[in-house]
C-alpha cells in the first residue's frame, strides 16, 4: 500500500540512518579535504609537479657538485683563494647587472620553452668546461668567462624555473610547491657536495661536469612533459605583451609602486647583511669566545642545515603568507640571534642554532611565496628579475661589511647589534605602517562654506 502524503513511509520515520550518513560522509569529506589542504606535501599530488621535483633535484646534485668542484679546480690552476671567491662573484654579477632584462624575457615569452631553451643553454656550458677540461685547454680567463656566461643565463633560467614549478599546482598550494623546492635545494646541497669528492676520485673533474651537463639535460626532457594548472594557461593567454626596454622599466617603476615589495625588500636586506651571514658570525664565536674549534663548528653547521630542512617542511603549510608574516618572522629571527650572542656556552648556543634556522626557512619561503603570488601573473618575472638584482647586490655586499662589524665590534657584538637593529628596523616599519592606517581612518574635518555675499542695489 503506497503512503499517502500526511504519512511518510515507514522506513524514513523508523531508521534515521539514511539521512544521517550522508551528512557524517560529507563531513568526514570536507574535514579531509581541510587537513589535506594543511599538508606540506599536498602540491605532489599532481603527476606533473612530482616530475618537475624529481628533475630539480637530479638538477640540484649536479649543480652543487660542479659548484664544489669548479672551487677545487680554480684552486688548482690559480693556488689562490681569492682567486675562487672572484669567480664566484664574476658568475653572480650578471645578476645584479641584467636581473631587470631577464624577468621582462620571461614576462613575455612562453614560461616552458624559456625554462627548455635555458636549461640547455646551461647544459652546453657544462659540457664545454667538461670538454675543455679533458683536453687540457681550460684557462682562467676562459673559466671566467664560461662562469659570467652561466651567471647570464640565470638571470633567466632562475625566474623561469622558479615561476614554472608554481604554474603547475593551484595558487594555494605555492607556499608548499616553493618549501618542496627548498627542501630539495637543501638535499641536493648536501648530496651534491658529498658526490663531488666521490665523482672527482671516480670520474675526475671533466666527468663532473659532464654529469652536471646530463642533469640540465633531464630537466630539459622533462618540461615538454608538463601539464600546467588551468588558471596558471588562463593567466598566460590574457596576460598583456610590452617590449623589452619598456617592459623592463615597466618591472621597476612597478615594483618601486608597490609598497608590499617594498617593504619586503627592506626586510630582507636588512636581515641577509647583519642576521643571515650565520657561516660567518657563528664561525666566528664558535672558535673565538667560546673556545670550539673545527669539530664544533661542523656541528654547528650540520644543526642549522637539520633546522632548514625541517623549516621547510614547517613552511609546507602556509595558505597565503603575509609581508606580516615575514616580519614577524625577521623579528624572532633577530631576538634568537641576539640570544645567541649573549650565550655563554656553547652548549645554549648549539639549543639556538636549530630554531635559528627553522625561522629563517619558513621566513624565506613565505618571502618567495609573497614575490610570486602578489604581483599579477604578467609581471612576476620581472618582479623576480628586479628582485634578483637588489638581492644580488646585497648578497656581495653583505659579508663584508659584516665582517668590519665583527672586527669593529667583536664577535658577540656583531650578532647582537645586528639583532637590535634588524628589530628596530621592523619595529619602526610596523609603527609607521599604525599610523599610516590611522591617518587614512580619521574622519576629514568639516569644510567651512563661505556665505555668498549680497549686494544691495543703488
Amino acid at each position: 500500500m503506497r503512503p499517502t502524503p500526511a504519512q511518510p513511509a515507514a522506513a524514513t520515520t523508523t531508521d534515521p540512518a539514511p539521512r544521517v550518513r550522508p551528512v557524517r560522509a560529507l563531513l568526514a569529506r570536507r574535514s579531509a579535504g581541510a587537513k589535506g589542504d594543511r599538508s606540506p606535501w599536498r602540491c605532489l599530488r599532481g603527476r606533473s609537479m612530482r616530475w618537475w621535483s624529481a628533475a630539480n633535484l637530479v638538477s640540484n646534485l649536479g649543480t652543487w657538485m660542479q659548484l664544489t668542484v669548479q672551487n677545487l679546480l680554480v684552486l688548482q690552476l690559480t693556488g689562490s683563494a681569492a682567486a675562487t671567491g672572484l669567480s664566484l662573484s664574476v658568475q653572480a654579477a650578471p645578476g645584479l647587472l641584467f636581473g631587470l632584462l631577464g624577468g621582462a624575457v620571461v614576462d613575455r615569452l612562453p614560461r616552458k620553452l624559456t625554462a627548455a631553451v635555458s636549461q640547455a643553454l646551461l647544459a652546453l656550458v657544462a659540457f664545454t668546461t667538461a670538454a675543455l677540461v679533458g683536453l687540457g685547454m681550460l684557462t682562467v680567463p676562459v673559466l671566467m668567462i664560461l662562469a659570467a656566461v652561466t651567471g647570464l643565463i640565470a638571470t633567466v633560467d632562475g625566474p623561469a624555473t622558479s615561476l614554472l614549478g608554481n604554474d603547475l599546482v593551484p595558487e594555494k598550494d605555492v607556499p608548499s610547491a616553493i618549501a618542496l623546492g627548498s627542501v630539495v635545494h637543501s638535499v641536493g646541497r648536501l648530496a651534491g657536495t658529498g658526490l663531488a669528492a666521490v665523482g672527482i676520485a671516480t670520474i675526475g673533474t671533466a666527468g663532473a661536469y659532464a654529469v652536471n651537463g646530463v642533469s640540465f639535460l633531464f630537466v630539459t626532457a622533462v618540461i615538454p612533459f608538463l601539464r600546467l594548472h588551468p588558471d596558471a594557461r588562463a593567466a598566460a593567454e590574457a596576460a598583456p605583451r610590452e617590449e623589452g626596454a619598456t617592459a623592463g622599466r615597466g618591472g621597476l617603476a612597478f615594483f618601486l609602486s608597490r609598497r608590499t615589495l617594498v617593504a619586503l625588500a627592506v626586510i630582507a636586506a636588512v636581515s641577509a647583511v647583519l642576521g643571515r651571514n650565520y657561516q660567518l658570525t657563528l664561525a666566528t664565536l664558535v672558535t673565538g669566545p667560546l673556545h670550539g674549534g673545527a669539530g664544533a663548528y661542523g656541528l654547528v653547521s650540520a644543526l642549522l642545515a637539520a633546522g632548514g630542512i625541517v623549516g621547510a617542511v614547517v613552511a609546507g603549510r602556509l595558505q597565503k603568507p603575509t609581508v606580516r608574516l615575514v616580519a614577524l618572522l625577521a623579528a624572532a629571527g633577530a631576538l634568537l640571534q641576539i640570544a645567541a650572542g649573549l650565550s655563554p656556552m656553547l652548549m645554549m648556543l648549539l639549543v639556538m642554532v636549530i630554531p635559528m634556522a627553522i625561522v629563517e626557512s619558513v621566513s624565506d619561503t613565505a618571502t618567495t611565496t609573497v614575490l610570486q603570488t602578489d604581483p599579477p601573473p604578467h609581471m612576476r618575472g620581472r618582479v623576480l628579475g628586479v628582485w634578483r638584482s637588489v638581492s644580488t647586490a646585497w648578497g656581495l655586499a653583505g659579508p663584508p661589511l659584516l665582517g668590519l662589524l665583527v672586527q669593529g665590534a667583536g664577535e658577540r657584538g656583531a650578532l647582537v647589534i645586528g639583532g637590535v637593529v634588524i628589530t628596530a628596523v621592523i619595529a619602526a616599519g610596523a609603527l609607521a605602517r599604525r599610523r599610516q592606517r590611522t591617518a587614512s581612518t580619521r574622519p576629514a574635518p568639516p569644510v567651512a562654506v563661505p556665505e555668498p555675499a549680497f549686494q544691495t542695489a543703488a
